[in-house]
């Protein structure tokens, strides 16, 4: 009887202790820290193990073995307090390793231990890798030509003899939170990564996967050759991605170019995907569009010449406090205030906010690493004074080059917009505005280079039409935004100059800003002109289907 007794308390201790170990596998396979915790005893202190103890032991490793996934088959029991844990094991550099884990049972705990983070691990053993980085994938123009290969460095592109710098597109750093992130995906610690632009949007993409040698101590666990991952080419054209850096040169802002007709992306220059400004001035192709749209407004339209116009008992002025009106044509071309303010009123939030989200606003940017250009949900501009700054690219409104660029594209294209992309594929394209309506539009901006704000902008290669923005950067309430003090001090204002070309039969749709330079007539207009000059300088022509 006492020998049964005995054989029965066995194999109750055996079973707990089986139990005890399959609750350590579960947790193992879920990679969970604070399971791990209470199912271990610190063999040092004979207690359970802290949750930062349990880390040490088992996180570092899994980064080092660039852990995936762990699955845990049945244990059986071997001599003494252990058992025999079978583990796969699958990682991102080294594949699928296969091994088992000797697992310890004391006082109905797993005794904690570096051997059990991994399978094939000796008592005692600590997993390290000699690692094998792939060659980082290059980044191609739409003809083949290398915009960005080797390791992820500024890029600079020879024009004319002189090495000019991408500034943004391409540039790129390296951070801690980034390094430890490709460390765990078996990249060495100091590998160079893209944090910005083009670099950073496609880094997973342009990195490859890596290769090397794990190791337990002196024994090599597994091995693997690096995989470098295959070129990215994009819709970028060389020529004027050249001509787009050249003009934009040293100062800070941004060129965008895209296809009229595709949406493709052209050129990128400095922060035109991840720079957002006030879009001043150019706002008012919005306001325009949604005015013609809902009949509020045509064309021939007169409105009273006048320096300010009163919102709320607010006075919003012109920019240099000048006469301003007549046409509709007129009042675009010379950018009246004192007729958009109150036209943003008359046309309401609601269909505001509706016309700026159809050309994209408030929209996820399909273009990797590019951020959304903004402005505030209908509800929020509750006054019309909020309305009125809203109409003239003020109040809590915010765009990218880009984004604009993508606004003046559907204007160019009869109204249809076409998603901006940067990898080859089919437009996406959608009808936002009315045939008709994108028509006056494009008579609006036409004006603006013949006869308004934007005659700087004007090739007569090519002929150009646009919009010339004026924002102001200072903390004035947006109605005194345009006051002639802040116009008179340039480093409180960034210009932009938004438009296409040809002007009969648009190629391009483009988009210039200049953070902090003075005025959109003044210096984003030139820079715009500048750009086109330099591309046809560089070979590329207006006849040419960018598409």
């Amino acid at each position: 009887m006492a020998l049964l007794a005995g054989a029965v308390a066995a194999l109750r201790d055996g079973g707990e202790e089986l139990a005890t170990v399959e609750r350590f596998a579960a947790a193992l396979e879920r990679r969970d820290s604070r399971a791990l915790a209470r199912t271990t005893i610190d063999p040092r202190s004979g207690r359970p193990p802290t949750l930062a103890r349990v880390r040490a032991v088992f996180g570092e490793q899994w980064r080092t073995a660039t852990l995936v996934a762990l699955a845990a088959g049945k244990p059986e029991p071997a001599p003494g307090d252990r058992f025999t844990l079978p583990v796969v094991a699958r990682t991102r550099a080294f594949g699928t390793v296969r091994g088992a884990i000797a697992v310890r049972v004391r006082e109905g705990r797993v005794v904690l231990a570096s051997e059990l983070a991994f399978p094939g691990l000796r008592r005692g053993e600590r997993l390290a890798r000699r690692e094998l980085p792939p060659a980082r994938a290059p980044i191609l123009a739409r003809d083949g030509t290398a915009l960005a290969s080797g390791p992820a460095t500024a890029r600079v592109y020879p024009i004319g003899g002189a090495a000019l710098p991408v500034t943004g597109m391409l540039a790129a750093t390296s951070t801690e939170s980034v390094r430890e992130r490709l460390y765990a995906l078996g990249f060495p610690r100091d590998w160079p990564t893209g944090s910005s632009g083009l670099e950073a949007a496609f880094e997973r993409r342009l990195r490859g996967r890596p290769g090397g040698v794990l190791l337990a101590g002196r024994r090599v666990l597994a091995r693997s050759a690096p995989r470098p991952a295959p070129p990215l080419r994009t819709t970028i054209d060389v020529r004027l991605q050249r001509a787009a850096v050249a003009a934009l040169g040293a100062r800070f802002g941004a060129i965008a170019v895209l296809g009229a007709r595709s949406g493709a992306v052209r050129a990128l220059a400095g922060v035109a995907l991840a720079g957002t400004q006030p879009p001043g001035s150019t706002f008012k192709i919005v306001t325009a569009a949604a005015a013609l749209a809902a009949g509020v407004a045509e064309l021939g339209d007169r409105f009273p010449l006048a320096r300010s116009a009163r919102v709320d008992g607010v006075e919003i002025r012109n920019a240099y406090d000048e006469l301003c009106g007549g046409t509709l044509v007129e009042a675009f071309a010379h950018s009246c205030n004192s007729v958009f303010a109150p036209l943003g009123v008359r046309v309401g939030a609601a269909r505001l906010v509706a016309m700026a989200e159809r050309l994209g606003f408030n929209r996820r940017p399909p273009v990797p690493g590019a951020v959304a250009s903004t402005l505030p949900p209908a509800r929020e501009l509750a006054t019309p004074l909020a309305v009125a700054a809203t109409a003239i690219g003020q109040g809590r409104v915010l765009a990218s080059a880009l984004g604009m660029a993508s606004v003046v594209q559907a204007v160019a294209a009869d109204g249809v917009r076409a998603k901006p992309h940067i990898a080859p594929a089919a437009p996406r394209r959608r009808r936002v505005l009315d045939g008709s309506v994108a028509a006056s539009l494009r008579t609006l901006m036409r004006a603006v280079v013949t006869t308004g704000t934007g005659r700087g902008a004007e090739l007569p290669a090519l002929g150009v039409a646009g919009k010339t923005g004026t924002a102001e950067l200072s903390s004035r309430p947006p109605s005194d935004s345009t006051a002639p003090s802040v116009r008179d001090d340039p480093a409180r204002l960034s210009a932009w100059f938004c438009g296409y070309a040809p002007h009969r039969r648009p190629v391009l749709a483009f988009c210039v800003l200049l953070v902090r330079q003075g005025a959109g007539g003044d210096v984003a207009a030139p820079t715009a002109a500048d750009f086109l000059r330099r591309a046809l300088e560089l070979g590329w022509r207006p006849t040419e289907d960018s598409s």
